[in-house]
């Protein structure tokens, strides 16, 4: 079976296990944009859709993706976070904002805050010095 043959939910798992076993934007790109194109309302395919675009230095296609994404679910804590760097990214303001209403998100659930910041420190094996993400770190650990 092919992946544009299973559903939307399959395809999104087996995607992410692609990305955790090191796949990266190149490949997982095109996956990632077909299953955001089969459940557009799906605010956490969008949010992954915008960090394989920041992992691939494309920060006007994370901005929408990430903007999506937010305006889908606004208490997406990752979401925001994602929309936060590619703000940065596109050296947009409003950032700071942003990273306020992840944090606090994150303060009531330490489930979700480690997931979040497990993730910003995979961005960083990923991308290396990637100096947004050490920014944003900065900000959701003072």
């Amino acid at each position: 079976m092919t992946e544009s043959a299973l559903s939307p939910e399959l395809a999104f798992n087996q995607a992410i296990e692609r990305y955790n076993a090191g796949e990266g934007p190149e490949t997982l790109l095109p996956l990632f944009k077909e299953i955001a194109e089969q459940s557009p309302k799906n605010a956490t395919v969008w949010a992954c859709l915008a960090w394989l675009y920041l992992l691939d230095d494309k920060p006007p296609l994370a901005f929408k993706a990430a903007q999506k994404s937010v305006k889908i679910d606004g208490y997406h804590p990752q979401a925001r976070v994602n929309y936060a760097l590619a703000m940065l990214a596109n050296k947009r303001s409003g950032v700071r904002e942003q990273v306020e209403l992840a944090s606090q998100m994150m303060s009531f659930d330490q489930e979700i805050a480690q997931s979040v910041l497990d993730n910003l420190e995979d961005g960083l094996k990923r991308k290396p010095d990637w100096k947004d993400i050490e920014r944003i770190q900065k900000w959701l650990t003072a």
